[in-house]
């Protein structure tokens, strides 16, 4: 029985020196999608295959770009933190190629997996629509229920600036994340983004860090695998999208 164990420690080790951290928490995230990893290369359940290190030198610019997987780990996203002003923008790299394995290649598929549900019923009372995927729609109704108990966020959780919509981010070619269906910007009134602040669009533009959302509302996505825009250099306090694999 104990050389049993032995060798089940000796594999789990072997596991976990053959593949990448970062590739370990990928799988622990999205269990459903991702099998593996083999010469590089991320598995998918449908025996498909994404490169995962490109290993190329980026520029910023070229990281919000033209990111392979290895890249959106490029930062660590930091949990909300009073004294942090964030200097990068963990989680804001994002390879398209990855997102759209996951939760669908097209508009009509990433609809196909989307289902309504009420956000904060006795505070808010809105209908939302988010996708089935990884179970997000079941974890958004557990965040939702918590946040209804706090009634002193209802001003930032109400009136919700969207959920999906399938579209490019302003002022770039890159796909936003509200495309997928896993994404929820909170009340606009009372949010910053930097394009509103600098009225510009250039990602090489230096920003004045602010921010109006409170950090234990944000602490409360974050525990429900949400990351927030508002640690982001180019900051977008509104926005939270299901990120654990930054989490973990």
């Amino acid at each position: 029985m104990k050389r049993f164990f032995f060798l089940v420690l000796i594999f789990q080790n072997a596991f976990s020196q053959e593949i990448p951290l970062n590739v370990q928490k990928l799988i622990k995230a999205y269990p459903d999608q991702i099998i593996g990893y083999k010469d590089n290369k991320i598995i998918f359940s449908d025996k498909s295959s994404l490169l995962y290190d490109d290993f190329k030198n980026k520029t910023n610019q070229e990281l919000l770009d033209n990111p392979d997987i290895e890249d959106q780990f490029k930062f660590v996203y930091n949990k909300a933190d009073k004294n942090l002003v964030p200097k990068e923008d963990a989680g804001r790299i994002r390879n398209e190629a990855f997102f759209k394995k996951i939760y669908g290649n097209s508009k009509s598929e990433v609809e196909s997996r989307m289902t309504e549900i009420i956000w904060c019923p006795k505070l808010v009372n809105q209908k939302i629509k988010v996708t089935t995927v990884n179970g997000i729609d079941k974890i958004v109704k557990k965040l939702s229920a918590e946040l209804d108990n706090n009634p002193e966020f209802k001003k930032y959780i109400n009136a919700i600036g969207g959920t999906f919509s399938w579209r490019k981010i302003s002022g770039t070619n890159r796909l936003s994340m509200h495309s997928y269906g896993m994404t929820i910007d909170i009340n606009v009134k009372n949010s910053n983004y930097w394009q509103w602040d600098c009225k510009c669009k250039n990602e090489e533009v230096t920003l004045w860090y602010r921010n109006q959302i409170p950090l234990k509302l944000v602490s409360i996505f974050e525990k429900y695998g949400f990351i927030w825009g508002g640690n982001w250099k180019h900051y977008d306090t509104m926005h939270f999208e299901y990120r654990p694999e930054l989490l973990l």
